[in-house]
């Protein structure tokens, strides 16, 4: 039979327009090839009310090297908009892996915001940064980011192995560096993870009193159990459990964050973190990735926010990926946190039933079926 060959000769032509790229995997002497294609997303606009921002956008879509001498990265960051503080700042980490996801989360935050063209994001990556700009680029054309290399030897060997080796790559835990990474102009950003999608205005979220002290504010979550996050290490030191003491501290997840840069900052907190993942190194108190140097250094000190902004959980276990429902309540933001993802469950025809609420966003081409 000829028609197959034909037909994909055709269907390639017709992918042209999109977008592809391919990452390989070198070790055991085997390439591994993986292309993805990607459709360019509608174009949003601003309501009527939002506010006035007058932007040089040719400046808008840069890679930054976070060594780059301050001389150079005063003048980069000259231009008014990512100084406005009119606008909405948002920062994401970027790799290949989590990509499809990526670009599904950014579509959902502009899709549903009023003031699209006011959304500033910041992306954070430790590899492939021309092909990630490329991607970004093609598929949101008229979206205003910034691209910044995150050195992975800055926190490789702070890292200790957790329950899930995924949660163990350096650049989970940029977050910690944002305030450093980024101008110091930014005051304040929205940090968000991957594996979700906003269905409301990030605004909102954005908006969130911080009150005189509180440094972020993320949805809290006082009904888990606060100390299985940490081991008997851990709760057996006294001068240890002690941190909490003066303190309410509550579980919150870190894949949503309001983060007031300029308070973390001042109080050198990614230091206040790398101190709490040295001791880690050396005697183990506790299993989780990036998440519990965060609960030690800001849980009970937060800001609260509605849980609608975080429904968490939706990739169920860090073991299995169980399906999960919903938490009471209205939502603002599905979160896929856990070890299932809604892309892998849709291509592997195994997905929850709410993976159907991430689908919509997915800008992958789909591949037409070839077999009647």
């Amino acid at each position: 039979m000829q028609s197959k060959p034909l037909c994909i000769l055709f269907l390639s032509l017709l992918l042209l327009p999109c977008l592809s790229f391919s990452i390989s995997n070198n070790a055991s002497n085997t390439t591994t090839t993986i292309t993805h294609q990607f459709k360019e997303a509608p174009q949003f606009y601003n309501s009527p009310n939002c506010p006035s921002i007058n932007a040089d956008n040719s400046k808008n879509n840069k890679i930054m090297n976070q060594k780059e001498e301050k001389e150079e990265e005063a003048e980069e960051y000259s231009d008014k908009y990512i100084c406005s503080k009119e606008a909405v700042h948002v920062a994401m980490t970027l790799d290949t892996t989590y990509i499809r996801g990526s670009m599904a989360a950014i579509l959902s935050v502009l899709q549903h915001t009023s003031c699209p063209q006011n959304t500033f994001f910041h992306f954070l990556c430790s590899s492939n940064a021309s092909l990630l700009h490329s991607t970004i680029s093609k598929s949101f054309p008229y979206l205003n980011f910034h691209l910044y290399i995150f050195d992975d030897s800055i926190v490789s060997g702070l890292i200790s192995t957790s329950i899930r080796s995924a949660l163990d790559c350096p650049l989970n835990y940029a977050r910690s560096y944002l305030p450093k990474l980024l101008p110091s102009c930014v005051n304040r950003v929205v940090y968000l993870d991957s594996d979700l999608v906003l269905v409301d205005d990030i605004a909102k979220l954005a908006a969130t009193p911080l009150g005189h002290n509180s440094v972020l504010a993320a949805p809290e979550y006082c009904n888990a159990n606060f100390t299985s996050y940490f081991t008997p290490t851990f709760w057996s030191n006294p001068s240890l459990s002690l941190t909490f003491a003066n303190r309410k501290p509550c579980y919150f997840n870190t894949g949503v964050m309001v983060i007031d840069l300029e308070r973390w900052r001042e109080g050198d907190y990614t230091t206040k973190i790398e101190e709490w993942m040295e001791l880690q190194k050396r005697m183990r108190i506790y299993e989780l990735g990036s998440l519990p140097p965060f609960l030690l250094v800001f849980a009970g000190n937060i800001a609260n926010v509605d849980h609608r902004w975080n429904q968490h959980g939706l990739g169920g276990d860090n073991f299995r990926g169980l399906c999960r429902d919903l938490h009471p309540g209205p939502v603002s933001l599905l979160h896929w946190s856990g070890k299932g993802k809604p892309w892998v469950r849709l291509d592997a025809n195994r997905p929850c039933p709410l993976d159907a609420l991430w689908a919509p966003y997915d800008l992958l081409h789909t591949p037409f079926s070839l077999d009647s």
